[in-house]
């Protein structure tokens, strides 16, 4: 694999830096330390720091090099600044209690990397530290580092304070690592790649009374388990087979002891879909079905429904430049242009909603193997042996899309 020899000389950093992170994770919107940490080695590395969009976001701006002159001496480069691109990589962790015993589990129980967003800061922070020392490219690279991409929306909220007013750009990429792809190995489409991420909550009320005299009350919890059933419905029967559709009850709360019947139940979860036009009827759907059997069972509803992501959809001229570099850096047969689309989502799609761009897949290692553990588990650690294919894949990326004297 032509990684780039530099990068793989300090692949050693790479690992230290992601395994700090690691032992310190930090969730939405309260990547303090994790921020410093950025800010701190892009300085160093002389790239300019901004910071404070959506409150722990870190934005670093690097000039490259015009065809016939080198650097100024003073970081900022002399090139065509007209041009410039954004590489985005997520900050934030979850809140899962870690089973990992290495030594770089989590320091605070309760939260931890289990989404490999380490292992992304890293490898960004590899390219970025390769890119100031050769400025072998020709406009502006922004290294974005946003905050809150697992559930709060941290892409979206850059995007409303002004992350591309502020720091204009022709493109934007993205990258995740995908455990059960093996190492070395990389997955991208064009269209539709990821589903949008909307969430719901249905409350039924009825009546409570003593659980041995059901007659005397109005049972919520009969007709919010024929409401987990009958969502079912939505992908299978309401929709057009071709769409594909999820929706899952993730939450199922009522009761509090043995003998009551209770009052409420609480149900709340998670759809899924590739379209603007099946995501409102999804929406639809929900409320008409829960109304429907509640009315039918004498209890009462109240409905919320919340879109929080919008599906991930790649550019095409964008995702034939990615599919170009990483077939350079993994070798053509390995990069599967035309991966099948992800039920998963991402808010990496606001920015593309701003500017044409591409989101690929980096193999993680299969499972079973090492990074082999899926993404959200208690068990998961990133693999660090990627961490000079991403680093690599990102340099690369910056270099073909502003070639000097391009």
């Amino acid at each position: 694999m032509p990684i780039i020899n530099r990068i793989a000389e300090f692949h050693d950093d790479m690992t230290a830096w992601r395994r700090d992170l690691h032992r310190h994770p930090e969730t939405a919107f309260e990547e303090r330390r994790t921020a410093e940490f950025v800010a701190g080695k892009l300085a160093e590395w002389g790239i300019e720091v901004h910071r404070g969009l959506a409150e722990t976001g870190v934005v670093g701006t690097l000039h490259g090099n015009s065809a016939k002159g080198g650097a100024k001496g003073d970081g900022s480069g002399n090139g065509n600044k007209s041009r410039a691109i954004g590489l985005r990589a997520d900050m934030d962790a979850l809140h899962i209690h870690e089973l990992n015993d290495f030594d770089h589990r989590s320091t605070d129980d309760g939260k931890m990397h289990a989404c490999g967003h380490d292992g992304h800061t890293a490898m960004l922070l590899g390219a970025a530290r390769y890119l100031a020392e050769t400025r072998n490219f020709e406009g502006t690279v922004h290294f974005i580092f946003q905050p809150a991409e697992e559930n709060e929306g941290g892409g979206r909220v850059m995007v409303e304070q002004g992350l591309f007013e502020k720091f204009p750009v022709e493109s934007v990429y993205g990258l995740h690592n995908m455990p059960g792809m093996a190492t070395g190995r990389a997955g991208l489409r064009a269209g539709s790649a990821m589903a949008s991420f909307d969430i719901f909550e249905i409350t039924v009320t009825g009546d409570g009374t003593h659980a041995a005299m059901p007659h005397l009350g109005n049972d919520p919890i009969v007709a919010a388990a024929q409401i987990v059933g009958a969502l079912q419905t939505i992908a299978s029967r309401r929709t057009d087979p071709l769409d594909s559709v999820v929706v899952s009850v993730t939450q199922f709360h009522a009761g509090d002891t043995w003998n009551v019947i209770p009052q409420q139940a609480v149900l709340r979860g998670t759809a899924r879909c590739f379209k603007a036009e099946v995501r409102d009827r999804i929406e639809a759907e929900i409320g008409k079905i829960s109304g429907g059997l509640c009315a039918a069972h004498g209890a009462t509803l109240e409905y919320r429904y919340e879109r929080r992501y919008p599906a991930l959809v790649n550019s095409e001229r964008e995702t034939g430049i990615a599919a170009r570099v990483a077939a350079e850096v993994l070798g053509e047969d390995n990069v599967e242009l035309g991966a099948p689309p992800l039920m998963g989502s991402e808010d990496f799609a606001y920015l593309l909603q701003e500017r044409p761009g591409c989101y690929i897949w980096l193999g993680n290692g299969e499972y079973g193997g090492p990074g082999g553990c899926t993404v959200h588990n208690p068990r998961y650690d990133f693999n660090d042996d990627i961490s000079v294919l991403g680093a690599s894949y990102w340099a690369r990326l910056v270099e073909t899309t502003l070639p000097r004297g391009g």
